[in-house]
C-alpha cells in the first residue's frame, strides 16, 4: 500500500487490491461448490449429509473467523503507524489464538456432535455422512484458522494477489482429493460425501504450508520474523485482537445464524417455495462475494490511513467503497431482474420453481443493495476499530427487525415466503441506514481530535 493524493490514485488502490480478494472469494466458493457437485453425484443421502454438515459448521466457522479477522484492521494500523515490531506482534499473538480456538472447537465437538445430529432426527444413512463430512473437517480446523490470520497479515500488508495465487494452486488439488475420496478412485478409500470433509482439510494443509513457506522467505513478509521466537507473545494482545474481534465474529455469527433460521422458517412452506427460496439465496450469496470482497479491501485501506494520521484519506476510502458497492449491487441487481427467468433456469426445470424464483429475484435487487451498504458501512467502522457500536446495531437489525418483520409479513399477510424477502430487506436497510450514521459521527470526531491537536 502506499499514499494517495487524488480520487483516482484511490480507485486504483482499491481496485488493485480488490480484485484479487474477489477472485480468492471465488475460489473458496468453488471449494464449497466441488463438495456439493460431487456429493450429489454420489448420491441423494449424501448430498444432503453434506447439506446438514455445511449448515452446522459454517455459522460456527463464519463467527470463529469474524475474531481472527481482527487482525487486519489492527495491523494495518500499525504498518501506518510504521510499527513494524508491533505488526509482528499482532499476527504471532493471532496464531496463537487461532490454535486456541482451534482447539476449543474440535474438544467441544467431539462431546457436542453425536447428540446434537441424534437430536435432528435425520435418516441414518444423512446422519452418518454428515458426522463423517465433519469429522473429515475437523482435521482441518487449525490450517484454516492460522492461515485465517496469516491472510489477514498479507492483506495488512495490501499484498492480495499472494493469496489469490496460493488459493489457485490449491483448487486443483482441492478437486482431485474430491474426486478420489468421494468415489473411491485410484486405490484411495470410497468415503461418499464425508470423502469431501477429509479433502477440504488436506488442502487446507497445504494451503497453509505454501503461505507460511511464502511468509519465512518472500519480502516483505520475511523482514517481519512473525516466525521467529516466542518472546512476543503476550496476553495484552490476544486481549486487543479479542476485544475487536469478538463483536465482529459475533455480528458475523448473528448474520448467518439469521439466514439459517429464515431456512428453517421457509421449510415450513410447499417443497416448490423451499426449492425457490434456495435458488434464490444461492444467486444473492453468490452476488455478495462482491461488496464482502470490497469490504475486506476497505477494512484494510482505511485502517492503514487511520494508522498514518491521514483522516481525509481514510475518510475517502470509507465511502469510495460503499458508493463503490451500491452501484455494482445496482448494476448486477438489474441484470438479475432482467434475467431472472434464464438465472432461475440454471438452478431447476420445474416450471413452477422458476416462475417462483424470478418472483423472489425481484425483490433480490433491493436486498442486494441494502445488504451492499451495511457490509460496507460496517467494514470502514472496522477499519477505525470501532466495533462494538457496529455489533448492537447488527444484532438489533438482524434478529429484532429481520426476523419479526420477515415472520409477519410472511404469516399475516397475504405475501407468503415474500414477506422473508421484505423483511430482510427492511432489517438490512436499517442496519446500513445506522452504520452509516455511525462512520459519519467516527470521522466527525476524528477530524475535531485532529483539529485540537494541530491547534494545541
Amino acid at each position: 500500500m502506499y499514499q494517495t493524493f487524488s480520487l483516482q490514485e484511490k480507485i486504483r488502490q482499491i481496485t488493485i487490491m480488490l480484485i484479487p480478494i474477489l477472485i480468492t472469494q471465488l475460489g473458496m466458493f468453488a471449494m464449497v461448490f466441488f463438495n456439493t457437485i460431487m456429493s450429489g453425484r454420489y448420491n441423494a443421502s449424501d448430498l444432503a449429509g453434506v447439506a446438514i454438515g455445511s449448515s452446522i459448521w459454517n455459522p460456527v466457522f463464519t463467527g470463529l473467523s469474524g475474531i481472527l479477522m481482527a487482525v487486519s484492521p489492527i495491523a494495518a494500523q500499525r504498518f501506518g503507524e510504521k510499527k513494524n515490531k508491533e505488526v509482528s506482534s499482532i499476527v504471532k499473538n493471532g496464531m496463537l489464538l487461532g490454535f486456541i480456538i482451534a482447539f476449543a472447537v474440535i474438544l467441544l465437538g467431539s462431546f457436542l456432535l453425536d447428540p446434537l445430529l441424534e437430536s435432528m432426527n435425520l435418516p441414518e444413512t444423512v446422519e452418518e455422512t454428515a458426522r463423517g463430512y465433519l469429522v473429515g473437517l475437523s482435521f482441518g480446523i487449525i490450517p484454516l484458522f492460522v492461515f485465517n490470520v496469516l491472510r489477514s497479515f498479507i492483506y495488512a500488508l495490501g499484498k492480495t494477489r499472494v493469496v489469490m495465487v496460493i488459493l489457485f494452486c490449491s483448487l486443483p488439488i482441492n478437486f482431485f482429493l474430491n474426486y478420489v475420496l468421494i468415489f473411491g478412485y485410484w486405490g484411495f478409500p470410497e468415503l461418499g460425501g464425508a470423502g469431501g470433509g477429509y479433502a477440504t482439510s488436506f488442502t487446507y494443509w497445504f494451503i497453509l504450508v505454501i503461505t507460511a513457506f511464502i511468509i519465512k522467505t518472500k519480502e516483505p513478509f520475511s523482514g517481519y520474523n512473525i516466525f521467529s521466537g516466542l518472546k512476543d507473545f503476550s496476553w495484552d494482545k490476544c486481549k486487543e485482537i479479542l476485544k475487536i474481534g469478538v463483536p465482529m465474529g459475533l455480528s458475523i455469527f448473528f448474520e448467518t445464524s439469521m439466514f439459517a433460521v429464515v431456512t428453517i422458517l421457509i421449510s415450513k412452506f410447499n417443497v416448490t417455495t423451499i426449492a425457490a427460496y434456495q435458488s434464490a439465496l444461492n444467486i444473492v450469496s453468490f452476488l455478495y462475494m462482491i461488496p464482502i470482497s470490497i469490504s475486506m479491501a476497505q477494512t484494510v485501506l482505511v485502517g492503514y490511513e487511520v494508522g498514518a494520521g491521514r483522516y481525509r484519506d481514510a475518510k475517502s476510502y470509507s465511502w469510495l467503497g460503499i458508493y463503490l458497492a451500491v452501484l455494482i449491487a445496482l448494476f448486477t441487481g438489474l441484470l438479475v431482474v432482467l434475467f431472472r427467468y434464464e438465472v432461475a433456469g440454471f438452478y431447476s426445470a420445474d416450471r413452477a420453481v422458476i416462475a417462483l424464483t424470478a418472483h423472489f429475484l425481484i425483490y433480490a435487487l433491493f436486498f442486494q443493495i441494502s445488504d451492499a451498504i451495511q457490509a460496507t458501512a460496517q467494514a470502514a467502522l472496522r477499519g477505525y476499530k470501532d466495533v462494538n457500536i457496529s455489533f448492537i446495531i447488527t444484532l438489533v437489525a438482524y434478529w429484532l427487525i429481520c426476523l419479526p418483520a420477515g415472520y409477519v409479513l410472511a404469516h399475516h399477510t397475504s405475501l407468503g415466503a415474500t414477506g422473508y424477502w421484505l423483511g430482510l430487506t427492511f432489517g438490512l436497510l436499517a442496519a446500513g441506514t445506522c452504520l452509516s450514521m455511525r462512520l459519519i459521527f467516527i470521522q466527525k470526531r476524528k477530524f475535531i481530535n485532529e483539529e485540537i491537536r494541530e491547534a494545541g
